[in-house]
């Protein structure tokens, strides 16, 4: 271990980890504390030697000019911290140990250790791991995220999964392994990247696991640009998959099956946990531009509205017409100012607008709020 500056004393840490390489598909997870690390100005206070745990056949250093001085950066994990508020903003303040690095190709038992033993000596109460894995899951949809847990006690107190993942592993199952046994509460979030575009960066997975973990620690995670990244990505996507007639049906029967797969979902209880969720990112003084997954929070950007369970844009729903004064020739007693007549006359004028057509087809997809996923890969 090599220790880059003093260990800093800390306020309620918690411990959040993502490893590039086997657990990271399309970088989503790595992506994702490197997102925390430099909008919270994270401070390096220590990095594990890569001498112990790397193969530099496998993962080559890599070499810089600084100045014209050349130097080495060799392939290693770091450890930074960054003070953080609570969910509103406001309030006590509380740290995040963020670790971030490389699958270490060798002694898996001993970084562990190491890990753990920072744990131990920073006081943290809790080991969050990010991970992605590549899934059966279309693009156009929001993207699956699990929360698991070895902790029986921890998965009822915060609505997780209790792991019963049986195969081979990385970095993350065998972390989250040794801190059941340390006593260490231990969570894994992963993020579900569809298969067919697996390239990195995917920015949507990294937003989704951010969210996640927003809602976990309870604490408000600056998003940058991170959001309209999010939805470049996808159009780039659409644009890709619509030039290829095979790929547009091969997501068109995936976002089937994850609509089939999501209808017993769609209960009241399902559908008041995701509002709990809006409200509790939703920040009224944060202004236009702070955006969720789905688009900027406070709806100014005027030209779409998200369907949150599918992931689609739609046009704003048009604004409805208001009652029109009597005309001559209409039947007193089924004018405009008779309840029934006003009721036909807007279902007359819906079935002949050609905007709300479009809105009734949405009807049923938008009481439905997002899924979980369906694999949680570890």
């Amino acid at each position: 271990m090599i220790e880059l500056e003093g260990v800093p004393e800390l306020i309620d840490p918690v411990m959040v980890a993502a490893f590039e390489g086997w657990n990271d598909a399309g970088d989503a997870a790595s992506a994702a504390v490197a997102h925390l690390d430099r909008e919270w100005k994270g401070e390096v206070f220590a990095a594990l030697d890569a001498e112990d745990y790397y193969d530099f056949q496998v993962n080559r250093p890599t070499v810089f000019l600084d100045g014209g001085v050349r130097k080495i950066t060799w392939p290693t994990t770091r450890l930074s911290v960054v003070r953080v508020g609570d969910a509103n903003g406001k309030g006590r303040a509380r740290d995040l140990v963020l670790v971030r690095g490389i699958e270490p190709s060798m002694r898996w038992r001993s970084f562990c250790n190491e890990i753990l033993g920072f744990a131990h000596e920073l006081g943290v109460e809790m080991l969050v791991v990010l991970g992605s894995l590549l899934g059966d899951t279309p693009h156009t949809r929001p993207v699956p995220v699990s929360g698991v847990t070895s902790d029986a006690e921890l998965a009822r107190r915060m609505d997780l999964e209790e792991s019963r993942y049986e195969g081979p592993t990385g970095i993350v199952g065998i972390l989250q392994e040794a801190c059941t046994h340390a006593g260490v509460p231990a969570v894994s979030l992963w993020a579900a990247v569809p298969h067919y575009v697996s390239q990195p960066p995917n920015p949507k997975a990294s937003l989704a696991l951010l969210n996640r973990l927003e809602d976990l620690l309870d604490v408000r995670i600056p998003l940058g640009e991170l959001s309209e990244d999010a939805r470049a990505w996808q159009l780039g996507v659409d644009q890709l998959a619509a030039e290829d007639s095979e790929v547009a049906e091969y997501v068109q029967s995936l976002e089937e099956a994850r609509d089939t797969a999501d209808l017993p979902e769609a209960s009241g209880e399902a559908i008041a946990r995701e509002f709990e969720r809006y409200l509790r990112r939703r920040d009224p003084q944060s202004g236009p531009g702070v955006a969720t997954e789905g688009g900027l929070a406070d709806g100014r950007d005027g030209s779409f509205h998200r369907d949150a369970p599918s992931g689609r844009t739609r046009p704003p729903r048009p604004v409805p017409k208001e009652p029109r004064e009597p005309r001559p020739g209409d039947d007193p007693g089924t004018g405009p100012t008779d309840p029934a007549h006003d009721r036909d006359a807007r279902d007359s004028a819906d079935e002949v607008d050609p905007s709300s057509g479009a809105d009734a087809a949405d009807s049923s997809d938008s009481a439905k709020p997002e899924d979980g996923p369906e694999d949680s890969g570890s």
